[in-house]
């Protein structure tokens, strides 16, 4: 495991007054530490157990639970990357799972001996190519998980839901973790770290229908945009992560693919291969009834969970223990960092907010 030393992001300085920045004393500190992702991989206690390769590496089959999945995405990999590739073998991909801490700032210097606190955990890939003995850096992202975002969608948004009429989630809702994560892709620890900025690849909404385009790109494949923007996206959008929806030659389902920039055009075709063959793999073992059907989306199309159409993999994955722990470690982020930092990170928020915009409002 490497330590990328910690750099802070400070918010510049308020354009109301000194003393609007005075009423904020809070400065954040990011870290990142890496942790390889193979067939030895054991959650170490700090990790959201929730996230998804956490949860395929427990109970008696883990070890071959991870061999199968590295299996699969090596497979997938070697099918799209097929030029000068005859025996469908000549790659392979390596993932490290990247945690992000964050230590609050402040001159309260109780909070100056707390930990750091676990805020995002990602994926970045790195290509090895067996033929030419080259490791080519692939893209950080991939999947994401965060205990504040647990902890919006699993404690916030059902007391929200319940305090007022239908539809009255405020537009505020996600800003905090927007910005953070925001101020995590501006600081010097993300920089000295990361060539590229970051692509989620998620599954598709189940409550949102796609329609298929004309748009096709070699390797991405065909694109489908949908009839409005999902929950989902919007909370990305704050997040400064636009969205756009391809399905991969010999996918059955369009993936989501969040970024920022151009995603066709800032990054090479092996790393892009890389995020494919990796989420794609990882929706065939959550969602197979989206990923793993055994007929390919039409033209007009709904994903749903419902659907029994589909194949299962040889990787045991535990659906419902993740929608539990996920209000648990919701809990946990309201404890640790919502309760004793709240009010000065919403401070601090607002601040970002009313200096940079909301970059949901900009999409």
């Amino acid at each position: 495991m490497s330590v990328i030393s910690p750099v802070s992001h400070r918010p510049a300085a308020a354009s109301e007054s000194a003393e609007s920045d005075a009423d904020c004393p809070v400065g954040l500190t990011f870290r990142v530490e890496r942790t390889p992702f193979d067939e030895t991989y054991v959650p170490p206690r700090s990790t959201r157990l929730t996230t998804n390769y956490a949860n395929l590496a427990r109970g008696e089959r883990r070890q071959e639970n991870l061999r199968n999945v590295l299996t699969m995405i090596d497979a997938r990999f070697n099918d799209l990357a097929d030029w000068d590739n005859p025996d469908r073998d000549r790659y392979r991909v390596e993932l490290q799972i990247v945690s992000v801490g964050l230590q609050i700032d402040s001159t309260d210097e109780a909070d100056l001996e707390n930990p750091a606190f676990p805020l995002i955990e990602m994926l970045q890939t790195t290509i090895v190519d067996r033929r030419l003995g080259r490791r080519i850096p692939g893209i950080v992202g991939n999947n994401l998980s965060s205990y504040v975002r647990d902890y919006d969608f699993s404690i916030l948004l059902p007391r929200l839901a319940g305090e007022g009429p239908s539809g009255s989630i405020p537009e505020t809702f996600g800003q905090l973790h927007g910005n953070l994560f925001r101020a995590f892709l501006s600081s010097d620890a993300y920089t000295r770290a990361f060539d590229t900025s970051p692509v989620v690849c998620l599954s598709a909404s189940s409550t949102k229908t796609y329609h298929r385009t004309d748009n096709r790109h070699p390797l991405l494949g065909v694109e489908y945009v949908q009839d409005e923007y999902s929950f989902t996206d919007t909370y990305f959008a704050k997040m400064g992560l636009g969205v756009r929806y391809f399905m991969p030659p010999g996918s059955v389902a369009p993936l989501a693919f969040y970024f920022r920039g151009d995603l066709l055009s800032d990054y090479g075709i092996l790393p892009l291969i890389a995020t494919i063959s990796t989420m794609e793999t990882f929706q065939k073992i959550y969602r197979p009834e989206i990923y793993n059907a055994n007929a390919a989306a039409g033209a007009r199309y709904r994903p749903s969970l419902e659907h029994t159409d589909f194949s299962t993999t040889q990787v045991t994955y535990d659906r419902d223990e993740r929608a539990r722990l996920a209000v648990e470690q919701g809990r946990f982020a309201e404890e640790v960092l919502i309760a004793p930092h709240g009010e000065r990170l919403q401070r601090w928020s607002d601040l970002q907010t009313a200096q940079t915009g909301d970059p949901g409002e900009k999409r």
